[in-house]
């Protein structure tokens, strides 16, 4: 699948993110702000080291009608942390990885079953840090039309997909707050067809549709 295939371009989201990481050149670009200011003043100051994870951020459009979508998966109950969130698929770095967008195509066939081959990396974006100890890196990928998806049951309850023009706006994200270790803290979240996308996903996923909706405003304005 080429970026210059017209069926990706008559979408707005899809040009804009072709431009953005062809202006890019797989730069990781600025740090990802927590929504919390106060998040990331404590994690710049901990002498704590981070341990480095990535994900993938998987973007399909399943027929030439049809309009792109972005794969999520919902994680099993099972497990120990962050269970039954929603999440994008992704995880910690290993040895054998070279770099960040190793480990995003190595977990997401792992997690989903999504094969290396049927990824076109566009790019990654800068990392968030996160109180849990974890310096994430966001890697976008375009995926064949219609890639075979199974789910790792250890891993993953569900796979769904939610619209790449609903993700990639801005204003359908929501403020909120949650209690982490007894704290008040300001979170991101988005609700759709009773899937509640929040946390480090909503973070990731909010912060690449501003840095579109900049990109398209500069390009309004040239």
């Amino acid at each position: 699948m080429e970026p210059e295939d017209p069926l990706l371009l008559n979408e707005p989201r899809l040009r804009a993110l072709l431009r953005y990481f062809s202006a890019q050149s797989f730069n990781p670009g600025q740090r990802i702000p927590h929504p919390d200011q106060r998040v990331d003043e404590l994690t710049r100051k901990t002498s704590q080291t981070f341990r480095k994870a990535s994900v993938l951020i998987p973007v399909v459009k399943p027929s030439p009608e049809s309009p792109s979508q972005i794969v999520l998966t919902v994680r099993s109950p099972e497990l120990s942390s962050h269970a039954g969130q929603v999440s994008l698929p992704g995880g910690t770095r290993e040895v054998q990885d070279t770099d960040e967008i190793m480990t995003a195509l190595r977990e997401a066939e792992e997690e989903i079953g999504l094969a290396p081959e049927s990824v076109q990396v566009l790019g990654r974006l800068g990392q968030i840090l996160l109180p849990s100890g974890f310096e994430v890196t966001p890697v976008i990928g375009l995926l064949e039309p219609a890639p075979v998806l199974r789910p790792c049951p250890v891993e993953v309850h569900e796979i769904f997909t939610a619209p790449t023009s609903l993700l990639m706006t801005p204003s359908s994200y929501l403020e909120s707050a949650m209690d982490y270790r007894g704290e008040s803290r300001r979170i991101l979240e988005l609700h759709y067809q009773g899937f509640r996308v929040w946390g480090a996903t909503a973070a990731i996923l909010h912060h690449l549709a501003c840095e579109l909706e900049s990109l398209d405003a500069v390009s309004g304005k040239a």
